[in-house]
């Protein structure tokens, strides 16, 4: 048969003759797909946006997110983009201070959740049996309590702060991942290569970390960048109802709660960090979906 008679219909034609070129490499096929997803791209340009600005207008502003200015719920102007509340302070550089600490706080969880869940689900998808049995059913009583009670119940024990929202975030949050990576790891762990390791005498860890983990890195990357929109939720949810952050510390979640109070009089106060918790949420959302789909098991080779 001769190649230049036939062709493919629709689709992108580039795209398809790279992931047909048995060279690619499966992460290079990853990203070719991952690039040509538009919602994931328009995800990752938002999530550039907001880490640039989190970073740099704090350090660079006139006015620091405490100042008090003297003009109290001022709406925006050239001077004030996104107003003042009413303690006189710039809500512009009071967001991107609170998006500091909210990404800090969804990024921190997400990290120990991933850590235990890991461990926990590598543990026990390889060993099986018996461990296998009574570490999935711990997780199961852990699931069975509402996430949202055990969080809100730590931070009265504890009392609101930075540390005490991240350590109540974690202390069930891992469970989805210690699922997932147990589901990979039984999955995988009866392949040849990783029988032959353990032939040779490897160890647990050196199975975990040589073998399992690498193979399940795609689940892995997919749950923890949607978990990192979820911690961001649920800190601006419990900061709202003034279980998060204390003041004076910025927090889209206690900027939100205090808007609130004035939406009649002084709306952009609510507008501006509801704007960002949902823009930072999709943004999120649309990356973990794009590499999910880009990783997509039928690519593998």
């Amino acid at each position: 048969m001769e190649k230049d008679k036939f062709k493919i219909v629709g689709g992108n034609h580039e795209a398809t003759e790279k992931l047909a070129d048995k060279s690619v490499s499966f992460w290079k096929e990853v990203f070719i797909r991952f690039s040509h997803n538009k919602m994931a791209i328009l995800g990752v340009i938002v999530l550039i946006i907001v880490i640039l600005m989190a970073t740099f207008v704090p350090i660079f502003s006139q006015y620091k997110a405490s100042d008090q200015l003297g003009v109290f719920n001022s709406p925006p102007s050239k001077e004030f983009w996104f107003g003042t509340d009413d303690l006189g302070r710039d809500i512009f550089v009071r967001i991107w201070e609170g998006a500091r600490i909210s990404l800090f706080i969804g990024i921190a969880a997400a990290i120990i959740d991933l850590i235990i869940g890991v461990l926990w689900g590598s543990i026990s998808g390889l060993a099986g049996g018996r461990v296998d049995n009574i570490m999935m059913r711990i997780a199961d009583v852990l699931t069975a309590v509402p996430y949202l009670l055990v969080v809100i119940v730590l931070l009265v024990v504890m009392q609101p702060g930075l540390i005490p929202m991240i350590i109540a975030l974690s202390i069930t949050g891992w469970i989805n991942m210690a699922r997932i990576v147990r589901g990979e790891v039984l999955s995988i762990k009866n392949q040849e290569y990783v029988l032959a390791a353990r032939t040779l005498g490897a160890s647990t860890g050196h199975l975990i970390l040589k073998h399992l983990i690498p193979n399940a890195l795609g689940a892995i990357l997919v749950t923890m960048t949607l978990t990192i929109p979820s911690a961001i939720f649920t800190e601006s949810f419990l900061s709202y109802l003034g279980l998060g952050v204390p003041a004076p510390t910025a927090s889209w979640g206690t900027m939100a709660s205090d808007g609130n109070k004035a939406i009649a009089n002084a709306p952009w106060r609510l507008i501006f960090p509801a704007v960002f918790i949902s823009l930072t949420i999709f943004a999120f959302n649309a990356v973990g979906d794009g590499l999910r789909d880009a990783l997509d098991p039928k690519l593998r080779k």
